[in-house]
C-alpha cells in the first residue's frame, strides 16, 4: 500500500511538471506580425525603419518577442489576396496594411485576425469601418485622409509660383471612385478662387504610360503640376521626378520620398509617424483589445518639404515667404 502511495505521488509530481512546462511553453510563444504592403521591398524600406522603430517604442524586438513577416507586392496588385491567404494560413496575430489595396485584400481574407491598416485615404467610404470613432468589425489603424490636402498642395504651388493658370493634376486610376471624386471636388474647390483651369492626367495601371501622360500636359499646356498619392504613383516616383524635371514642370508631391529623389517641393501627411503610430495599435491588440473598440488616428503632423538643388537645376525661383514656411529644405 505504501508503495502504491508512492507511485500515485510521483506520477502526480511528473504532472503537475508536464503541465508547467506546457504552460510555459504557451507563455512563451511568439506572435507573428503579417506586414503586408504594395509597395517594393526598397521604396517601402523607410517605413519600414519607422514601423520597427515604433515596434521597439512600445516593447517588441523583432527574433525575441515578436516576427514580422515582411509581403511586398511589388506593384503588382494581383499578388495581394495570396498574400493575405497565406498571413492568415499561418495564422498571423495581427495583419498590419499599407494603404487601400493591402487593406481591402487582408479584409477579403479573414474575419478574425485583427488589421491595423495605415495610409488610408477614407477608411469608412471605403467599407473598411463603420465610423472613425466606432471602428465595428476586425480593422482599426490610422487614416491619412490624403483628399483634404489637394487644396493646400494647389495653393502652395500658386504660392511659389504666382504666375500659374492651368495646372495638371495626376489621378491615380487605381483608387475608388467615390475617392476620386472627393479629391477632384476639393480641388476644384480650391482652385476657382486661384483662378487656376484644372486638367485631368490619369495613370492607369498595372503598367502606366507615363511618357505618354506628360506629353499629354504639354499638349494641355500645363505651367505646373500636381501628384497625386496612391500605389501605382509611389512605385514610379524616381520616374515621374526625372520626366518631371525633364520637360521642367514646377511640380507638388504628395510625399518626401518624391523630394528626397530629386523632387521639387512636396506637402503631405509624415507618413514615418503613421507607421511608427501602428506599433501602438499592434501592442494594444496583443494585449486583449479588440479593433472595433479601438478609434481610428488621423494625422496630426503635416510637412512642407524643399529641394532647392532641384530648384536651381530647373531654373526655378523658391520666393522667400514660401521657404520660411518649409519644415525642411534640401540645399
Amino acid at each position: 500500500m505504501k508503495q502504491k502511495k508512492i507511485i500515485g505521488l510521483a506520477l502526480c509530481i511528473l504532472l503537475f511538471a508536464f503541465g508547467m512546462a506546457a504552460e510555459g511553453q504557451e507563455a512563451k510563444k511568439v506572435p507573428l506580425i503579417g506586414f503586408l504592403t504594395t509597395n517594393s521591398r526598397s521604396s517601402e524600406w523607410i517605413r519600414v525603419v519607422a514601423f520597427q522603430q515604433g515596434l521597439r517604442k512600445v516593447g517588441y524586438e523583432e527574433g525575441k518577442n515578436i516576427f514580422v513577416d515582411y509581403r511586398y507586392a511589388d506593384g503588382k496588385l494581383e499578388r495581394l489576396p495570396e498574400f493575405a491567404a497565406e498571413l492568415v494560413r499561418m495564422k498571423a496575430a495581427v495583419m498590419v496594411t499599407t494603404g487601400t489595396p493591402p487593406t481591402r485584400a487582408a479584409q477579403q481574407a479573414t474575419k478574425a485576425i485583427p488589421i491595423v491598416m495605415t495610409v488610408v485615404g477614407d477608411p469608412v467610404a471605403s467599407g473598411f469601418v463603420d465610423s472613425l470613432a466606432k471602428p465595428g468589425g476586425n480593422i482599426t489603424g490610422l487614416s491619412q485622409i490624403s483628399s483634404d490636402l489637394n487644396g493646400k498642395r494647389l495653393e502652395l504651388l500658386k504660392e511659389a509660383f504666382p504666375k500659374i493658370s492651368r495646372v495638371g493634376v495626376f489621378v491615380n486610376t487605381v483608387v475608388a471612385a467615390q475617392r476620386m471624386d472627393a479629391s477632384w471636388q476639393e480641388i476644384q474647390a480650391a482652385a476657382k478662387p486661384l483662378k487656376i483651369k484644372l486638367v485631368s492626367l490619369e495613370v492607369r495601371a498595372p503598367n502606366p504610360d507615363l511618357d505618354g501622360a506628360f506629353r499629354s500636359a504639354a499638349t494641355e499646356r500645363v505651367d505646373a503640376l500636381i501628384i497625386g498619392s496612391g500605389p501605382v504613383l509611389n512605385l514610379h516616383r524616381k520616374r515621374f521626378v526625372d520626366l518631371t524635371a525633364k520637360n521642367r514642370f514646377p511640380a507638388i508631391y504628395p510625399t518626401s520620398e518624391y523630394v528626397d529623389v530629386g523632387g521639387l517641393m512636396s506637402y503631405g501627411v509624415d507618413y514615418d509617424d503613421l507607421y511608427r503610430r501602428a506599433p501602438y495599435y499592434v501592442d494594444k491588440i496583443l494585449k486583449g483589445a479588440k479593433p472595433a473598440d479601438l478609434p481610428v488616428e488621423q494625422p496630426t503632423k503635416f510637412e512642407l518639404v524643399i529641394n532647392l538643388k532641384a530648384a536651381k537645376q530647373t531654373g526655378l525661383t523658391i520666393p522667400p515667404n514660401v521657404l520660411a514656411r518649409a519644415d525642411r529644405v534640401i540645399k
